[in-house]
C-alpha cells in the first residue's frame, strides 16, 4: 500500500489568454478531510469563488497537506498545443510537491484527472489517468481548488496591465465581454493567438455559442 497520494489537476486549458495551470496536493491516503464550517469538498467548478478561496486557505494551513503549482504561458501553449502544454506543467508541478517532501516515489500513488499526464512519454507505474477523477479523489479536489484559484489570481494581475480586457471578471475565457473587447481593442502579448484564429472561424462558420464561464 502506498502511503501517500498526489492528486494533480488543471485549469484554463480553453481560455483564449493566459496560461494554463497545473497544481499537484499530496496527502497521506489515510488522512480524512472534515471541515463543518467550509461544508463538503468538491470540484472547483462546483464552488464560488468565495468557498474556493476559504478551502485554499485551509489546504496551505494543514500541516499533512503539501502542494505545488506550474504554468506554461501562451507563447509556451502555442508552440506546444495545449495538451502538451498542460502535460508538462503537471510533470512540473508533480517534481515539485515530490521535492517539497523529499518522497520516495515508490510511496506515492499518483491521480490525475481524465485527459491530464505526467509529461508527454510514458506515465510512470504509481501515475494514472482517471476520467472525472475530481469527483472521485479528494487530492485531485484539492488539486482542482488550488489551481483555479492560483489562475485566477494571476488573471486578476493581468487585469491590472490590460484593464480593457476584463480578465479579472471572465478569466481569459471566451465570454461575450471578452469577444466585444477583442474586436474593439485587438489581441494583447497575453492571449493566445492560435485559440482565437480557431475560435473565431469556428464562431463565423457555425454561430457557435460564447461561454459564459466565470
Amino acid at each position: 500500500m502506498r502511503r501517500y497520494i498526489i492528486g494533480i489537476d488543471e485549469v484554463g486549458r480553453g481560455a483564449l489568454a493566459g496560461p494554463v495551470a497545473v497544481s499537484a496536493v499530496c496527502m497521506p491516503r489515510e488522512l480524512r478531510i472534515r471541515n463543518q464550517e467550509l461544508g463538503t469538498l468538491k470540484d472547483s467548478k462546483k464552488l464560488t469563488a468565495r468557498q474556493r478561496e476559504r478551502w485554499e486557505k485551509y489546504i496551505k494551513k494543514h500541516s499533512k497537506i503539501s502542494f505545488a503549482s506550474a504554468r506554461v504561458y501562451p507563447r509556451g501553449v502555442e508552440r506546444l498545443n495545449i495538451a502538451r502544454a498542460a502535460n508538462l506543467a503537471a510533470l512540473r508541478a508533480y517534481r515539485k510537491v515530490i521535492g517539497n517532501w523529499k518522497l520516495v516515489i515508490g510511496n506515492c500513488a499518483v491521480r490525475l484527472d481524465g485527459g491530464l499526464y505526467l509529461g508527454n512519454g510514458v506515465q510512470p507505474k504509481n501515475a494514472k489517468t482517471v476520467i472525472k477523477g475530481d469527483e472521485k479523489f479528494t487530492a485531485v479536489k484539492l488539486a482542482s481548488i488550488v489551481a483555479k484559484v492560483s489562475r485566477d489570481r494571476y488573471m486578476a494581475k493581468l487585469h491590472k496591465k490590460h484593464p480593457q480586457y476584463g480578465f479579472a471578471a471572465h478569466k481569459g475565457y471566451g465570454t461575450r465581454a471578452h469577444v466585444a473587447a477583442l474586436r474593439e481593442f485587438g489581441t494583447s502579448p497575453v492571449h493566445r493567438l492560435t485559440f482565437l484564429k480557431k475560435y473565431f472561424t469556428v464562431l463565423a462558420s457555425s454561430k457557435l455559442q460564447i461561454s459564459n464561464h466565470k
